[in-house]
């Protein structure tokens, strides 16, 4: 049996062929290239949306710091408006209670206007004294302008102290060292060489009261403090 040989393409079916595949290689290259494409936008489509998703985490955080930022000015700034505000009030009463005490020191300077009514404050200041520093001698000082009331009214004194109580006491009325004006009145009683005091002066019994009654004036004027939980 025979064959015949294969017959050798021509000029046309060889172009024909190569036509061919320049038509398949450039069917796979665009093919490859639309998947290349796609994978591609895939690729970018993911990180945009990462990189969106962690700008809006960045945007929210920054929005959330300068919130809490903002919310931390404002407490300070209502903190610092109360205390300014309760500073301005303390200073307002301290105002007003020193305006009370100045009234009181004024109208105790006129005490011992009324004569009669001074010595018998002078005799009841001195028996006081005499009880508490309990001692048989003692010295007795006053204002330069009270001395000769005092040589008056320190030996009624010394018997009334005698009468109430039964003790004796031995007071002198000290003139060389007499107590400054400013002291508005009354008398300032020793013992044992001036080492023990009384001092039942006008100014220090207001000073005292003073301090005894100021939280009574407090509530007085300005009425019971919120903050104060225990009560006398």
């Amino acid at each position: 049996m025979s064959t015949a040989a294969a017959r050798p393409m021509n000029d046309e079916e060889v172009f024909s062929e190569m036509n061919k595949m320049v038509a398949f290689i450039k069917q796979e290259a665009m093919e490859k290239a639309r998947e290349i494409k796609v994978k591609a936008d895939e690729e970018f489509n993911i990180e945009k949306a990462k990189l969106v998703r962690q700008e809006s985490i960045n945007v929210e955080e920054q929005f959330q710091r300068k919130v809490k930022q903002a919310q931390v000015k404002q407490r300070i700034l209502e903190s610092t408006l109360i205390n300014k505000s309760r500073l301005k009030v303390l200073q307002e009463r301290q105002s007003l209670l020193e305006s009370v005490f100045v009234e009181a020191r004024s109208e105790l300077e006129k005490v011992p206007n009324d004569t009669e009514k001074y010595k018998s404050l002078l005799v009841n200041l001195c028996v006081q004294a005499f009880v508490q520093l309990n001692d048989t001698t003692v010295n007795v000082r006053g204002r330069k302008a009270d001395i000769g009331l005092l040589k008056e009214c320190v030996p009624k004194a010394v018997e009334t102290y005698n009468q109430k109580y039964g003790k004796s006491v031995k007071a002198t009325v000290v003139e060389p060292t007499p107590l400054a004006d400013s002291v508005l009145g009354g008398v300032r009683v020793s013992a044992l060489n001036d080492r023990i005091t009384v001092d039942n002066t006008l100014l220090a019994r207001l000073e005292l009261s003073s301090d005894r009654m100021l939280p009574q004036l407090r509530h007085i004027l300005f009425g019971q403090s919120p903050n104060r939980r225990f009560f006398n």
